[in-house]
């Protein structure tokens, strides 16, 4: 992080901290205040703009972000649009660049783009041909997974399970790692989707193979740190977070979700649930509260999990769970008390809100398909799979839609980016950015 975020940051906190001391209990004020560390924790090692999956907080949430309550009715303006091959890697970025994803036949790119035009700034190639196991004819052959900045790094691995670790500046490759190959890791049959995620020195992925459950790579050299647990993987991208004293390591792999000292690999908890390997399920949340929440497609549907310590012993204890949100590969939010997400799998998509402390459905609303989602100054902002992007509120009231804009025609499945008031967004095969007034 550079010093003037860390300043803000600090500020924001004392004054955060204040109003929290004002007006809550005290067991309240401790987990926001720990909620608030932990951003630090798990995000302070890169001052990007948007340096991994999910944003800065891994959680699709943008702070100090204005947008209007509403879009003009002439449309969007768009800054620039251009192809780009195939894939759902999402966008990160830093330094007025993009970086992203994309294959071609047997190869796949890593690329950097000027984030004011689009135009390529470099690109790295290698093959990677399908294993014979790995079913991507329908739905396209990805890569599925989003790179990872961390200060002059950026790691990304690729749908067969190739990890590069490439300079940031020139993208010269500074070492790689062949997760099934060399490592026996998982090959799950859609192919490798989970996004890298850093603590201190180390880059941290879920394998699957034996003993190996999860790796940690130091970011320098490759080097393995540890490598732990006996668990098969499932597509779903890890979180890391903050309890009490303990910083952890959520990973939820097939039909269980483990808490990891990030460290060392060592197990804190786990908890079993009936999600495969090789269905899609969303990213976890954790709330300020200690409440884990998780769901998946293909019947799992979701589940809450309360997360405590006693003399430096994590509790896992479900609170809840229902099939009524079954979120398929796009993300949920919480917002307060409410969980806001699409359920479905490949038809009857409605969007939900789930109260986060009972599991109860607030309400539906057809009017939102299957559709990624941000959360900033207030707003949520969906990219509907149809290519419809939509500017909506949302509260236990209900879903009030405020603009809606077509940006693409060809199947959107790609979470956006926002980088102050420019959205960036792709379908399997374009890429564009949008000034959001």
């Amino acid at each position: 992080m550079n010093q003037y975020w860390i300043i803000f940051f600090c500020r924001y906190v004392c004054h955060i901290v204040k109003i929290v001391q004002e007006r809550s209990c005290s067991q309240q004020r401790k987990f926001v205040v720990l909620f608030l560390i932990s951003i630090v924790v798990s995000h302070g090692t890169s001052g990007a703009d948007w340096p991994q999956w999910g944003g800065p907080g891994r959680n699709f949430q943008v702070s100090g972000v204005k947008l209007a309550d509403a879009w003009p009715e002439e449309g969007l303006g768009q800054v620039w649009q251009r192809a780009l091959g195939d894939g759902y890697s999402s966008i990160v970025a830093a330094d007025q660049r993009l970086f992203t994803m994309f294959r071609e036949n047997d190869q796949e790119t890593v690329c950097a783009l000027a984030a004011d035009t689009g135009k390529t700034i470099w690109r790295y190639d290698y093959l990677a041909p399908f294993l014979e196991e790995t079913d991507v004819e329908q739905f396209g052959p990805g890569p599925l997974s989003t790179p990872l900045i961390v200060e002059k790094r950026l790691f990304a691995v690729g749908v067969t399970g190739i990890l590069h670790c490439l300079d940031l500046e020139s993208g010269k490759l500074l070492w790689s790692h062949q997760l099934v190959r060399d490592l026996q890791g998982t090959n799950l049959y859609r192919g490798y989707s989970a996004s890298p995620i850093a603590y201190r020195d180390s880059v941290i992925l879920p394998v699957g193979g034996p003993g190996r459950a999860v790796v940690a790579f130091h970011q320098q050299d490759g080097k393995i740190l540890w490598q732990k647990q006996d668990f098969a993987i499932s597509h779903v991208s890890p979180i890391l977070f903050r309890l009490e004293d303990q910083n952890q390591l959520v990973v939820v792999g097939e039909k269980v979700i483990v808490g990891l000292d990030p460290g060392t690999g060592e197990l804190y908890w786990q908890m079993a649930h009936p999600i495969l390997g090789g269905h899609i399920a969303s990213t976890p949340i954790i709330g300020a509260d200690g409440r884990l929440f998780y769901s998946g497609a293909y019947g799992a549907g979701s589940c809450c999990i309360q997360l405590t310590q006693t003399n430096k012993r994590t509790i896992a204890t479900e609170l809840w769970q229902n099939t009524h949100l079954r979120i398929h590969h796009s993300n949920s939010i919480r917002v307060g008390d409410f969980i806001y997400g699409s359920s479905g799998d490949f038809a009857a998509i409605v969007w939900m809100a789930l109260d986060a402390y009972t599991g109860k459905v607030v309400w539906r609303d057809r009017q939102v398909g299957r559709a990624s989602c941000l959360y900033a100054a207030g707003k949520f902002v969906l990219l509907q799979e149809d290519g419809t992007l939509m500017l909506a509120k949302m509260s236990a009231a209900g879903l009030q839609i405020q603009s809606m804009f077509k940006l693409f025609d060809e199947r959107a499945w790609t979470a956006p980016t926002l980088v102050g008031n420019r959205l960036y967004a792709r379908n399997r095969h374009e890429i564009v950015a949008i000034e959001l007034p």
